[in-house]
């Protein structure tokens, strides 16, 4: 039956061929279309009709030749012809590999030459695609030909035509697949086409070229995988996400499946890890499925070395991180395993020129020391001085995922450890990412697990070292951060550093000039004191205002504008409130000592402004406690008099008017008694005079008012001889250029007339008293009505003293005023007054 069956095949090709005899003869015909039409025919009466494919086998034995010679035709139409004639044989026919002692080297002559010989684009194409099916239908029997399918690959997979390098990438793919007995011996070759296509423009081109390296490392030299990791790992930042889930795909079979994977795992774990973080949830989830059946598969395969771990293995940590879940046995072990030769690359990676891969690093390291856990401690020198680095990076993400990781340094190492080396480093040479590494330490920690180093941990903040080393926003914020962290981790438990913790408060508001972040040192200290249960952080204050007045006053001696030491010593006696009322024993020495005119005169401009501002509001500070009076001597005697003294230069000008400022709070905050007052004036007096003929408009203003002040403390306890040598002075400023100084004048004589006492002879004064009436007068005639009116005020105020000696001088003047109303007015006051007295 079987030789009746052969020889009707045989027979019925015997008859096809004779039917196409004459159109084999065209093929050498000098006509394109002879040939066309030749190949159309023989196509039509082959491939195209119904034939059994045992005379389809005879019919490519005897087609095969001038069919493969078509393949060199001139004519393009020619050639495609009989390149989907032969893929249709190949498809067709039962044993196939027949053909391939001649198809593969007309495919060599076609595609793998050093020049690729067919120019057209859509038949190499077509040409790989036949390759391609000769792969599928010929499978293991191709195993022979593998140079030669190399060296066609080699040059189709750098194919100009991004289809020919699909479908070549595809086709190494398959025989690698199919031939991996001898495909080994071969697939280096192919390595380096395969990278020189893997950055192609075209997304597609580059997801083929990754699975088709997928393939031929795993079927082929293991020790290819060193050539192909970079590239890999480049294409982790692609823009397209099929390309990274790529990647993601072959880097995870491997760590499955490829052979000698032990010997890469420090090189492909992290590149599997790094696509757990990727932005595409179907990525991320793809990446983890592979990682846990990795830890899994590893887990397993080494039982044996880890059964004491899997029979006692240590429970979860009650501090774990929220939120995340904890990797399993088989994966931590992998990253510790080789933790030890992934970190450098991280480290290295983290401060990389480029940003994306700065992020990228910073992620990973996230996820290593959530496998590594405590494991983490003996890296910890290389970790802290790769996190300073990044921490210091210009790019947000990577600050915000080395903030992270330096958490889960909190989380899983003693901080027996991890505070030693960090506040060594502090101390060293403080810098604000060695604070950001410290703080987020503390963040990750546990209140009860840090209680045995707060000590330290408050003592170094609070070293000059650390929290006056810049004055730049940035550190100060980090600064302050320490110490918020501080106080919401441990709580309650910072009242054993309230004294290191309120330095650092005050250095920082001290130093900056930045409100916000003044504000913001107001609420860490209320919440240092609400921890505490304190009413509000005044009572920190009180509890310590002595040991920090005394912590700055050390060097008061050496204080200058440059000091810090001032600054702190100015934001405490401002903060403190009411406290300051109780601690006038310590503040005043210091404001004694640096306040005489030997020191530092910018520095003692500051200090008298802050001291007005406490003057003014005296009551709820200075004088909470009602004891300022006790130090008023002090003040005027000791302070303020020796700053009054006239020395030459804009700077002492100044000085001299703060210190006439702090005289009029002083005055206005009605303090002083009478007999305080009596018993500084000789002392006082003369250099409030002094200061009215001051260059500085400001300084004979308050210089007017603090003498006005003083009248009305003193009442009319003066003798006539002291208020005589006042009222001149006060006249003098009547021409002041300043018009607000002159009504300021104006209202003190008024002071002054008030202040004439019974023992104030009228007739004995009679010429000053005329020289007064006089002065007034003429200023009576001031273009200003406003200053028009104060005088008025004023002899009408006087006009007691001597009213018919005041209707004289009225007189003698009345016809020389330009606006006579006011004059008319007094007159017509002195006269009720004269009525009133007779």
């Amino acid at each position: 039956m079987m030789a009746s069956a052969e020889a009707e095949e045989q027979q019925a090709a015997a008859a096809v061929l004779q039917a196409l005899g004459r159109h084999m003869n065209c093929l050498s015909h000098e006509s394109k279309s002879s040939r066309r039409r030749a190949l159309e025919c023989i196509r039509a009466g082959s491939v195209e009709k119904p034939l059994p494919s045992g005379v389809l086998q005879r019919l490519l034995a005897a087609l095969l030749r001038p069919l493969l010679q078509c393949l060199s035709d001139p004519a393009e139409r020619c050639r495609e012809l009989a390149a989907h004639t032969l893929a249709d044989f190949m498809r067709a026919v039962p044993r196939p590999h027949e053909a391939l002692p001649y198809l593969i080297p007309a495919a060599v002559q076609r595609l793998g030459l050093q020049e690729v010989t067919e120019p057209a684009e859509e038949l190499r194409l077509a040409l790989v695609e036949l390759l391609v099916l000769t792969v599928e239908v010929c499978g293991k029997k191709l195993g022979s030909y593998l140079d030669d399918v190399v060296k066609i690959l080699q040059r189709t997979i750098v194919d100009p035509f991004p289809e020919v390098k699909k479908k070549s990438c595809e086709c190494a793919a398959k025989y690698a697949k199919w031939t991996p007995e001898t495909f080994h011996m071969q697939s280096e070759s192919l390595i380096k086409p395969l990278m020189q296509t893997i950055s192609h423009q075209h997304s597609k081109v580059r997801v083929a070229v990754i699975l088709a390296t997928g393939t031929v490392i795993q079927c082929g030299n293991g020790k290819s995988v060193d050539d192909v990791i970079s590239h890999l790992a480049q294409r982790l930042f692609d823009d397209a996400p099929l390309v990274r889930q790529a990647v993601t795909e072959v880097v995870g079979s491997w760590l499955l499946e490829l052979r000698d994977r032990y010997s890469y795992f420090y090189k492909l774990i992290p590149l599997l890890l790094s696509s757990c973080n990727d932005e595409i949830s179907q990525i991320r989830e793809l990446a983890s499925d592979y990682w846990k059946k990795v830890g899994l598969q590893w887990q397993q395969e080494n039982e044996e070395d880890l059964k004491d771990k899997l029979d006692w293995s240590a429970p979860l940590t009650v501090h774990y991180p929220a939120g995340v879940e904890r990797p399993g046995l088989g994966c931590r072990e992998l990253v510790f395993r080789n933790l030890s030769k992934v970190l450098p690359a991280v480290s290295r990676d983290i401060t990389d020129w480029v940003p994306a891969t700065r992020v990228k690093a910073s992620q990973l390291l996230i996820v290593l020391l959530l496998h590594a856990e405590d494991y983490i401690t003996q890296h910890m020198e290389l970790l802290l001085s790769t996190m300073y680095r990044s921490c210091s990076d210009e790019e947000t993400l990577v600050v915000q995922n080395s903030v992270k990781a330096a958490e889960l340094i909190g989380t899983f190492v003693n901080p027996e450890v991890s505070l030693k080396l960090i506040l060594t480093a502090l101390e060293k040479s403080a810098c604000t990412a060695h604070l950001m590494v410290l703080g987020a330490v503390i963040r990750g920690s546990l209140a009860q697990v840090l209680h045995p180093h707060l000590i330290r941990i408050g003592a170094t903040l609070a070293l000059p070292d650390t929290c006056q080393v810049s004055e730049k926003v940035e550190y100060l914020e980090q600064l302050l951060l320490c110490v918020q962290i501080l106080i919401t981790v441990c709580g309650k438990q910072c009242s054993e550093i309230n004294l290191p913790l309120l330095k650092v408060l005050v250095t920082v508001a001290s130093i900056t000039s930045d409100q916000e972040l003044k504000n913001k040192v107001e609420k860490t200290l209320a919440s240092l004191a609400a921890v505490q249960n304190l009413d509000n952080f005044l009572d920190l204050y009180r509890q310590h205002i002595s040991q920090l007045i005394g912590w700055v006053a050390d060097t008061q001696h050496r204080w200058t504008n440059y000091s810090v030491q001032h600054l702190q010593f100015e934001t405490i006696i401002t903060q403190s409130g009411p406290v300051l009322g109780e601690s006038l024993h310590e503040v005043f020495p210091v404001l004694k000592t640096c306040l005489q005119p030997s020191r530092d005169p910018e520095m003692r401009l500051k200090l008298f402004t802050i001291l007005s501002k406490l003057l003014l509001n005296a009551s709820e500070t200075l004088n909470s406690q009602g004891q300022f009076s006790s130090y008023l001597e002090t003040l005027v005697r000791d302070i303020l008099v020796p700053n009054l003294l006239w020395h030459a230069g804009r700077t002492a000008a100044a000085i001299r008017m703060t210190a006439v400022s702090c005289l009029w709070a002083l005055l206005h905050s009605k303090m002083i008694t009478l007999q305080q007052t009596l018993g500084v004036y000789d002392d006082l007096m003369p250099k409030v005079i002094a200061a009215l003929d001051e260059d500085s408009k400001m300084t004979r203003l308050l210089a007017c008012r603090a003498l006005s002040a003083i009248l009305k403390v003193c009442g009319n306890q003066l003798d006539p001889d002291k208020l005589n040598k006042l009222y001149p002075e006060l006249l003098k400023r009547l021409d002041d250029g300043l018009d607000e100084v002159r009504i300021v004048a104006a209202k003190a004589l008024s002071v002054w007339f008030h202040s004439v006492g019974n023992d104030y002879d009228q007739f004995l004064f009679k010429s000053h008293i005329e020289f007064l009436y006089r002065g007034l007068l003429v200023h009576l005639d001031d273009p200003e009505s406003d200053i028009q009116e104060v005088l008025l005020d004023v002899l009408k105020v006087g006009s007691f003293l001597s009213p018919s000696l005041l209707t004289q001088e009225i007189e003698a003047v009345k016809h020389k005023h330009r606006s006579p109303y006011y004059c008319e007015q007094l007159q017509q006051h002195v006269q009720a007054l004269s009525r009133d007295t007779s």
